[in-house]
């Protein structure tokens, strides 16, 4: 299988739902939420892409670099890459429904696992969505993450329960789908979070916790306040709020004050192996992929999200030797232009 059959079987499979356009920007499917694209004008999705393009590289070719170690440890965790599955979800109501949401999950796990890589669930609408990717967790051994959608704090905790018990080893909460157009189209309810409500989920579970869809210093200060073990600098793929800036644009700052304080993740716009590098150099310390594992997924399966990391791998190793990092760690502004 190459991945240009991957990417025509999957432009049939989603019917439409993504055009599984060259350049995954935002400009084809803007205001298709529910769908794939983004919130209005799509203006926030266009800035992540746009934001990371900015960035530019210093090739160094004067060093040792031949082999690069890309792996790293987090979560307890020994990650292939520091990469991992976004917690995309709702097939039926983002995908265009041609395959349920535990096949299309079970593809996602096998596959990220399979490259060495930890998928991260999602919580949708559709409650039985969280319980069906929840189950093909489990059925994995329990090994990913578990993102709840921000419901009232109860729920949140009892959906943090239902994590535990299929065994993920870190939960989050996308703070951010406090604004998701799918959420409140079917009635359910989600707001932003106080600092109580935060320490108050901190205190309900062992487990790493994660806050999803970070895009202020203030907002950071607040996860490191509750005790949050990591954030996620996010504007929910553009999805939520029309008019952010991109996710590369506002990432160094929140570094420059919190890095070693608390694990930074990001996403938004990281479609290969260089955009890992320039999220990394940023100031992030791993980051998701979301959109381009929905097309890997419906268009190869398992091994079309293996493919896909596999190919995010390669790119990444010949972008550390280009840019003289040796390791994960290794890469830092530096590499930066």
């Amino acid at each position: 299988m190459t991945y240009a059959e991957i990417r025509a079987a999957a432009k049939a499979n989603l019917g439409g739902t993504c055009r599984v356009c060259p350049i995954c920007d935002g400009r084809a499917c803007a205001g298709e939420v529910p769908g794939m694209g983004g919130k209005g004008t799509a203006s926030s999705f266009r800035a992540n892409v746009d934001s990371l393009a900015s960035v530019r590289l210093n090739m160094r070719l004067v060093h040792g670099v031949s082999k690069p170690d890309v792996s790293m440890n987090l979560f307890g965790k020994r990650l292939s890459m520091p990469v991992f599955a976004a917690p995309v979800s709702g097939t039926s109501l983002n995908m265009g429904g041609k395959f349920s949401e535990a096949e299309y999950i079970s593809w996602i796990i096998r596959g990220s696992l399979d490259a060495g890589v930890y998928p991260m669930v999602g919580d949708t609408a559709i409650e039985q969505f969280l319980i069906d990717n929840l189950s093909e967790l489990k059925k994995a051994g329990g090994d990913g993450i578990a993102v709840i959608k921000p419901w009232e704090t109860g729920n949140i905790i009892d959906k943090i329960k239902l994590a535990e018990d299929a065994g993920a080893f870190a939960v989050g909460i996308d703070i951010d789908a406090a604004g998701l157009v799918t959420l409140s189209l079917h009635g359910k309810g989600v707001s932003p979070k106080t600092l109580a409500d935060l320490s108050a989920i901190r205190k309900a579970t062992k487990l790493p916790l994660i806050l999803k869809g970070v895009m202020t210093s203030e907002d950071t200060a607040a996860a490191v306040e509750c005790g949050a073990d990591a954030v996620v600098v996010s504007n929910h793929g553009g999805r939520v709020l029309d008019g952010t800036p991109g996710v590369a644009d506002v990432l160094p700052g929140i570094a420059a004050s919190f890095k070693g304080k608390i694990t930074i993740l990001a996403d938004g716009g990281v479609r290969g192996g260089v955009d890992v590098l320039k999220m990394i150099a940023l100031g992030a310390d791993a980051v998701l992929l979301g959109r381009p594992l929905v097309v890997a997924s419906f268009g190869g399966k398992a091994e079309g999200v293996k493919l896909y990391f596999d190919r995010i791998r390669s790119e990444l190793e010949s972008a550390m030797i280009l840019t003289g990092c040796p390791d994960v760690a290794g890469i830092t502004d530096r590499a930066l232009f």
